[in-house]
């Protein structure tokens, strides 16, 4: 019974931590942005948040990730993000997953799959390549309802003709 406790409050915790990357997002669409949030969290604090700003910025690379992370290694004075764990709403494309391994992360958590371009699970696990001198895990599927669901409404009404989901690289 305590196991069992013990693995709720886990999962509560990050679900909230979620939450806040959703909240993101949701920024992310107001500004008309692909609604994709990120959170950094050390601990019990976030350190860093972002949404993406690709659009804004005329930057191909200001994904919510690229963002969380940067701003997260400003905070703390150093690029080695040990302790910190990454929460986004959309699985990280090739770009970001490689950030998330040369940053040091301790993991990611991601909401919707991204089987096109997703490079934490759904078509490579860039983020758990032994090739690499650091492994991060990567946990898919964190609220990944609502997560979808902020993708799918920015591209119904982008694309209402459009087949096939969006991809991390799209976005």
């Amino acid at each position: 019974m305590h196991a069992r406790r013990t693995e709720y409050a886990a999962w509560a915790e990050h679900a909230a931590w979620m939450r806040e990357a959703l909240a993101e997002a949701a920024l992310a669409l107001e500004a008309g942005e692909v609604p994709v949030g990120a959170v950094v969290v050390r601990g019990n604090q976030m350190i860093a948040r972002a949404h993406n700003a690709r659009e804004a910025s005329a930057d191909p690379t200001a994904h919510a990730e690229m963002l969380a992370i940067r701003r997260a290694a400003a905070t703390l004075g150093a690029w080695r993000l040990a302790g910190c764990s990454l929460y986004v709403t959309l699985e990280p494309c090739p770009m970001c997953a490689g950030a998330i391994v040369y940053s040091r992360l301790d993991a990611v958590f991601y909401g919707a799959a991204d089987t096109r371009a997703g490079c934490c699970g759904s078509l490579y696990r860039l983020t758990e390549d032994p090739a690499f001198a650091h492994d991060v895990p990567a946990h898919g599927g964190l609220l990944a309802a609502p997560c979808e669901a902020l993708l799918t409404r920015f591209f119904a009404a982008k694309r209402p003709n459009a087949k096939g989901g969006p991809t991390s690289c799209e976005l």
